[in-house]
């Protein structure tokens, strides 16, 4: 038996409406590829750029519950927030943030981070200081490397000490992308 997609969209989107689900997620085409997208209940919650949904799933499940299911209404906020950035329309991101789990240093890193202006580049050192943690930069790259909203959460407007452009977890060619979308190169 097969299911129209008709039926299929809105079996997704009663569960949601109905609150019977943990976490919904979608799968967005953006300019730097397909972006994988969760939302829970208490905001977005992912951005990865390994698209394929079936390696998200238990992540997923271990942050915010099992009740995990693909549902493109869950993240209609978000792509369109994403859609307006990667339109140079947006500047800044209006939504709210799921960072449950995470431990105090990467969350007041996460929150300098955030404080980063479109089309300005910081440094790891300088978010170490911020944070009152002068000599952490190799912590705070690791907190980069592991962050689980990139683009909203901008890590890749954090380079090197002599500004030049060091590692990203979606690879430097979309880090270059991003900072020349943003005109910070």
């Amino acid at each position: 038996m097969t299911v129209s997609p008709d039926l299929d969209r809105r079996f997704r989107d009663a569960a949601v409406s109905l609150d019977l689900v943990d976490v919904g997620f979608d799968v967005v085409d953006s300019p730097i590829g397909a972006l994988f997208v969760a939302a829970s209940g208490r905001g977005l919650a992912a951005i990865s750029f390994e698209s394929d949904p079936d390696e998200q799933l238990e992540r997923l499940a271990r942050l915010a519950g099992p009740r995990v299911l693909r549902s493109p209404r869950s993240v209609d906020p978000a792509r369109r927030e994403l859609d307006e950035y990667f339109e140079g329309e947006r500047h800044a991101f209006d939504l709210s943030l799921d960072l449950r789990g995470l431990p105090p240093f990467t969350l007041s890193v996460l929150n300098e981070l955030a404080r980063v202006p479109y089309g300005q580049t910081t440094t790891y050192g300088a978010l170490a200081a911020k944070v009152g943690r002068p000599r952490a930069a190799r912590a705070v790259g690791t907190v980069m490397n592991r962050n689980r909203i990139p683009i909203v959460l901008p890590c890749h407007r954090v380079v090197g000490s002599a500004g030049d452009l060091t590692g990203y977890a979606g690879g430097l060619d979309r880090k270059l992308t991003l900072l020349e979308l943003e005109g910070a190169r």
